[in-house]
């Protein structure tokens, strides 16, 4: 399908292949430099799959390069990484745990390298959710970008519930300091961050996630010098846990031998997919891989305090070594990083799910409300209704509230999987279509050759993880209704949604032939990405992290 000139759309139409969109509107009669204010502007080309002049215009592309790719970079190192990595190794063993999240590595990077090629073609707010709609079926895009918004919504919440048992590493919520300062200060903070400039969510998150990579290099430096006896008063300890009590560990009491062993493995499998669950590449695989690595050699796997049930730094296998070796410091650092950490899930997940609602509004899947912007080009509708969800977090001051909270946190818990698979299915789809319409693979803005093959070993993989990830509820004696909840509900949520907007509007699957290629390419032509300045000061003497 070829682009039309935009000599000869007709005024207010989408037009493939361009950013002129827009209705043009003098400024005398209401418009801004010529432009419809939003949301006029927004539902003047609400139809259009590809960048949109609402999306151009009434959005800002505030982040920087160094911004995303350190986003790519440390997005995923949080609690699964300081403090989650224990039970892995307590539940697997080091060599399972190690094998586990290798495993896992291996398909989050199909997942990114599918995400990177198909956002390439198509960089439209709300991602692989339009993308879903462009190259599969609209009605999927409608399932799983609202499957986002509610995951989202529900996480910020939970990260200030999370930031509030952090804090009471320090202070006692009874005596010292009570939770419910911790929350407002925190729905403040988030909130601030999401109606401010997108370059000051850039500028934090980058900050953070500098802090991150720094500790998490410092803690795996430290754990080898502590391993190998650097620290005085500590002798050598090499390999010495995989010795005894081993390398695997048996997932008892439900299977023994080598089955045991295998479902111990598979279930630390299905456990690091929600460490994984950022923006990930290749090298936040080897921070993982290394740490893990690490803490398998620090700690035995039948040592009790992995179990710690604390959510503080005091169940971190990091801070077990360093307190073993007597450094003092380390649980303070590592639990004010881990603030830190939850504080930034909760501003990407702000980010994430207001320009997913968003797009969804841009495609008439939510209220066109949700179009408005500010003038710095902020969703502030959007911000609005995700900061009235953070008082969710007060729930958290009542035992059984809490309890009723995060059984509503749990209902999205397979929705990083379901992600996943959306991901990857549409990277097939897109490689399908290209071979249906004889478009060399060359002419696409970033690809490999390889990626179609890794897209569908890891599309079998997510499935399988997927329907597997509860496995141990259907086993004798072990039912639990909030684990089969947190596997599998979200299973028939995605699935009703898609199947209410299929049968409301009519949608039909897409077709490979009429997936409008030719109009995305020659929109890439004609709107290349700008060269990235080069760095000065001192930014250029560690830009090397993330270019």
């Amino acid at each position: 399908m070829a682009s039309p000139s935009p000599s000869s759309t007709p005024p207010g139409k989408p037009v493939y292949g361009t950013f002129t969109t827009a209705t043009f509107v003098p400024p005398e009669d209401g418009g801004e430099n010529g432009v419809l204010p939003p949301p006029a502007a927004a539902a003047a080309d609400h139809e259009g799959d590809l960048v949109t002049a609402a999306e151009d215009q009434d959005l800002r592309r505030g982040l920087q390069q160094r911004h995303l790719s350190m986003l790519g970079i440390a997005g995923a190192i949080g609690t699964g990484l300081f403090l989650g990595l224990g039970g892995a190794v307590q539940t697997a063993g080091p060599l399972g745990a190690l094998l586990g999240y290798a495993t896992v590595g291996l398909v989050v990077c199909a997942v990114q390298f599918a995400l990177g090629e198909v956002a390439a073609l198509l960089p439209v707010t709300g991602s692989f959710v339009r993308h879903a709609e462009f190259f599969v079926d609209p009605a999927l895009g409608f399932a799983i970008g609202w499957n986002l918004v509610y995951g989202n919504i529900l996480s910020i919440p939970a990260e200030i519930t999370a930031i509030c048992v952090l804090f009471s590493y320090w202070f006692d919520p009874v005596d010292d300091i009570s939770p419910a300062v911790w929350i407002v200060v925190f729905i403040v903070l988030t909130a601030a961050v999401g109606f401010a400039f997108i370059s000051v969510f850039g500028e934090i998150e980058f900050i953070f996630a500098l802090i991150k990579i720094v500790l998490v290099v410092f803690l795996i430096i430290l754990g080898l010098v502590i391993n190998l006896g650097g620290i005085p008063g500590t002798e050598r300890m090499g390999f010495r846990y995989w010795k005894e009590p081993g390398p695997f560990v048996e997932l008892l009491p439900i299977a023994s031998g080598d089955l045991g062993r295998f479902l111990a493995y598979w279930s630390v499998m299905t456990g690091a997919v929600f460490s994984f669950a950022g923006r990930v590449f290749a090298r936040i695989v080897i921070f993982y891989i290394l740490a893990v690595l690490i803490v398998g050699m620090l700690v035995a796997s039948d040592d009790k305090r992995l179990g710690d049930a604390s959510g503080t730094a005091a169940q971190s296998p990091f801070v077990i070594a360093a307190s073993a070796a007597g450094i003092k410091a380390i649980p303070s650092v590592v639990n004010a990083v881990v603030i830190t950490s939850a504080w930034s899930a909760s501003n990407q997940s702000l980010l994430s799910g207001t320009r997913v609602l968003y797009g969804l509004a841009l495609k008439k899947q939510a209220p066109r409300i949700f179009l408005r912007t500010t003038r710095w080009g902020t969703p502030y509708v959007c911000v609005a209704l995700f900061s009235v969800f953070m008082l969710l977090s007060f729930m958290s001051l009542s035992s059984g509230a809490l309890t009723v909270f995060y059984w509503l946190v749990n209902l999205t818990a397979a929705g990083v999987l379901i992600s996943w698979c959306t991901i990857l299915l549409n990277h097939i789809r897109l490689k399908l279509a290209m071979r249906r319409q004889n478009i060399a693979l060359g002419r696409l803005p970033w690809h490999n050759w390889w990626t179609f093959y890794s897209s569908c070993v890891a599309l079998v993989m997510c499935v399988l993880i997927l329907f597997t990830s509860g496995f141990t509820v259907f086993t004798k004696g072990n039912w639990d209704s909030a684990k089969f909840v947190s596997s599998y509900l979200d299973i028939p949520l995605v699935l009703g949604a898609y199947v209410i907007w299929k049968f409301v509007k009519k949608t039909e699957i897409v077709s490979l032939d009429s997936i409008p290629l030719l109009a995305a390419l020659e929109q890439v032509d004609l709107y290349p990405d700008m060269p990235e300045p080069k760095q000065t000061g001192w930014l250029r003497t560690v830009s090397w992290i993330w270019n």
